[in-house]
């Protein structure tokens, strides 16, 4: 009798035992259980309007926005002096009909003809913080509107003498302003554009 009560202790002692055991493991799973891998490469892009002017043309990569000129074709004629006043932007000379590509992506801001420019396009880049100036166009991209959302390569127009142009010289007067806001496409601060064409132009 003594023998049999003794085994049911035992018995009943190790199944306590076993059970401890068994929660103390489970728990023991639980708090070593690895922390879920997170991507590192996962980061918050840097907005272009946290950047400085500068900074933002050189993270957007523009391209030269005529067909087919390497950039070793153009020459920085950003401080030339044009009838007293300097030129605050670059000529890309290139032959007459030569496709003018969208240096960046953007909307085409507005589209006007002048003595001075001749047809010329305005295109707002995507952060609504540069406007790239064309000018001096012979055409333009049949069906191209303001409004129009354009990719980088996209066909603007064609390179011209049109405004004061010589007749003799095609080329594209390309310039950079900041963008003044309140629908105002003229007459921000310029910037200078030739170190920030970095790719040959090419159309999509």
């Amino acid at each position: 009798m003594v023998a049999f009560k003794y085994s049911t202790v035992i018995r009943h002692a190790l199944a306590v035992a076993c059970a401890v055991s068994t929660a103390a493991c489970s728990r023991a799973r639980v708090s070593t259980a690895p922390e879920p891998v997170r991507d590192s490469s996962s980061t918050v892009p840097v907005e272009v309007a946290d950047l400085s002017p500068e900074a933002a043309l050189a993270a957007k990569g523009l391209i030269i926005p005529v067909e087919g000129v390497d950039r070793s074709r153009v020459r920085d004629s950003y401080t030339a002096s044009r009838g007293g006043r300097t030129h605050d932007a670059v000529d890309i000379m290139a032959p007459r009909g030569t496709p003018v590509i969208a240096a960046d992506d953007g909307t085409i801001f507005k589209l006007r003809q002048n003595e001075a420019g001749g047809i010329t396009i305005y295109q707002l880049d995507p952060a609504e913080r540069f406007v790239y100036y064309y000018a001096h166009l012979d055409r333009y991209e049949k069906g191209l509107a303001e409004g129009m959302k354009v990719r980088q390569g996209d066909v603007l127009g064609f390179v011209g003498t049109t405004g004061n142009a010589p007749k003799d010289t095609p080329h594209l007067h390309f310039q950079v302003m900041l963008y003044r806001g309140r629908g105002q496409y003229w007459g921000g601060e310029p910037i200078n554009p030739h170190p920030f064409l970095t790719r040959s132009g090419r159309r999509q």
